[in-house]
């Protein structure tokens, strides 16, 4: 792989080394009984899909010190894609979002699995945790049999427990502010803790530990990551409400339905009078709202201004981001690449 960035040969990689480690792995599940097949289908369905940006942090986290290319930091770096996967599919559990990618969600897709059972919901959600569980588990296995040095991995190891602990926090806070009252601060918080952290600022932590980073290395990959990872998940935000559903995969109401603790929702509560309060009110939450409601929603939003705000915060943590990037002094290969991550992850349109 020559300096110059080229994520779609990367993502081609990432992709090769998840289909393989999974699919062996799902072959194996599957072979402890037969009434496993669907499980195990639902695993490999799970890393099918995906911008491998968590892997490519990870992998520049690496570079960026000074380290060559190497097809083990690449398996290392398709771990952090095994943890995303599992985190998506025990997101969209506890949301019972439909679709992710334009697909069944797994606890939909296990319906299937136990059609005529009483409690068939209920089990089929049982079943989709344990693909979840079993996800986080592989993740940690792939980038312990990476091939990378001992010592490299002994490096990195104790940040898996902070990506794990910080991750978990953020979806706890998310299901506890679920249904509150919207505050904008309260989102940023499970913004930060729930995504940002995990999609960005860990990767490039754990890639830069693997190669022995130095501390003042490791404090710009913060200050990088952090902002940048606010970014991705605003955008996120947008998307989930104005993106269109062929293009992100995902259903539009999901957000406002589940009255969810999305910045979007909050700014938009905030901004809101008490006549826009009265009929947002009435449509947070509805497990009945329909196309109308969703359309009224959107309208109250961009009245307000709502989705602007969102655009400014977006753009100046994307600022924020680059500007600590290009006090590094880092190698010009690996400022390029995380300049072109940087936008990649803010302007997207799924």
């Amino acid at each position: 792989m020559t300096d110059r960035w080229d994520p779609a040969p990367f993502k081609n990689r990432v992709d090769d080394v998840l289909r393989r480690f999974v699919a062996e792995e799902a072959d194996l599940f599957a072979a402890v009984d037969p009434l496993l097949a669907p499980v195990a289908e639902q695993l490999e369905a799970a890393v099918t899909d995906g911008k491998r940006l968590r892997a490519a942090f990870c992998y520049w986290g690496w570079r960026a010190v000074g380290q060559p290319d190497s097809d083990a930091l690449v398996r290392a770096a398709a771990s952090m894609e095994l943890v995303h996967a599992a985190a998506v599919v025990h997101d969209d559990l506890i949301d019972d979002s439909p679709l992710r990618h334009g697909r069944p969600t797994p606890h939909i897709a296990l319906r299937a699995a136990v059609p005529d059972r009483p409690g068939a919901d209920d089990t089929a959600r049982s079943l989709a945790m344990l693909v979840g569980d079993l996800l986080m588990s592989l993740a940690g296995q792939l980038f312990a049999t990476c091939g990378l040095p001992a010592a490299y991995l002994a490096r990195a190891r104790p940040l898996w427990s902070v990506l794990a602990r910080e991750l978990i926090a953020g979806e706890c806070l998310e299901i506890l502010r679920t249904g509150a009252g919207p505050d904008t601060a309260a989102s940023l918080k499970v913004v930060r803790y729930k995504t940002a952290k995990y999609t960005v600022e860990q990767p490039l932590l754990i890639g830069g530990a693997l190669a022995g980073a130095g501390e003042r290395l490791r404090a710009g990959y913060s200050a990088y990551g952090l902002p940048l990872g606010e970014a991705f998940q605003l955008r996120d935000d947008l998307l989930g409400l104005f993106g269109a559903p062929e293009h992100t995969g995902k259903a539009n109401a999901d957000d406002v339905r589940g009255h969810r603790p999305t910045a979007l929702l909050a700014e938009t509560w905030r901004l809101a009078r008490a006549d826009d309060r009265e009929r947002l009110g009435a449509l947070f939450g509805s497990r009945d709202l329909d196309a109308d409601g969703l359309d009224a929603v959107r309208e109250v939003m961009c009245r307000l201004g709502a989705p602007d705000r969102i655009e400014h915060m977006i753009g100046a943590r994307v600022v924020e981001a680059l500007d600590a990037l290009h006090g590094l002094n880092l190698p010009a290969s690996a400022t390029g690449a995380l300049t072109s991550l940087a936008h990649s992850a803010a302007v997207r349109l799924s």
